[in-house]
């Protein structure tokens, strides 16, 4: 091997990690820059997985595929979100309102912990936690699709109950 192939081939070794690092970089944020002044927010029924009532708007990406995602979820006062888990990290922020959370199995409105707005809470894969709005509440969500929800009793989850007894 001449001197030229092993300082290429060493050059290409140290360059190629720089160049997967950037790849990576690229993949995890938006193709273009995005910029939401709260009137552009646009609000829709959902989510599914959440009984009636919650709105949500979704600010980047699409919870439904592989990848990044941000989403702001309206809940009316008394709002509840019964026992749950998520297979993949979840990031919320508190925009508005007080979002008391709890964590097991079982929804105890007097084992909270109320998030007032500013406030942040990161939770990991398979947390079973679970929420109530007090007052409007709205949160920013973030975390990796496709977002899934899976109820700790089947029986809460509004996706699978019959239409009539909602």
């Amino acid at each position: 091997m001449t001197k030229t192939t092993l300082f290429a081939g060493a050059a290409l070794s140290l360059l190629l990690p720089a160049a997967a690092a950037a790849q990576q970089t690229r993949d995890a944020g938006p193709d273009d820059h995005l910029l939401f002044n709260v009137s552009d927010v646009e609000w829709r029924d959902g989510p599914a997985s959440f009984e009636s009532g919650a709105r949500m708007a979704i600010l980047e990406g699409n919870p439904a595929e592989p990848g990044i995602f941000t989403m702001r979820i309206w809940m009316p006062a008394g709002f509840r979100i019964s026992p749950h888990w998520h297979p993949n990290p979840e990031r919320v922020t508190v925009l508005s309102g007080t979002f008391h959370l709890g964590a097991g199995e079982v929804l105890r409105a007097d084992v909270t912990t109320a998030l007032r707005p500013g406030s942040y809470t990161a939770m990991p894969p398979g947390m079973r936690h679970y929420a109530i709005a007090e007052g409007e509440t709205v949160i920013q969500l973030t975390s990796t699709g496709p977002w899934e929800i899976t109820y700790v009793r089947p029986e809460d989850d509004p996706r699978t109950r019959k239409a009539d007894d909602r």
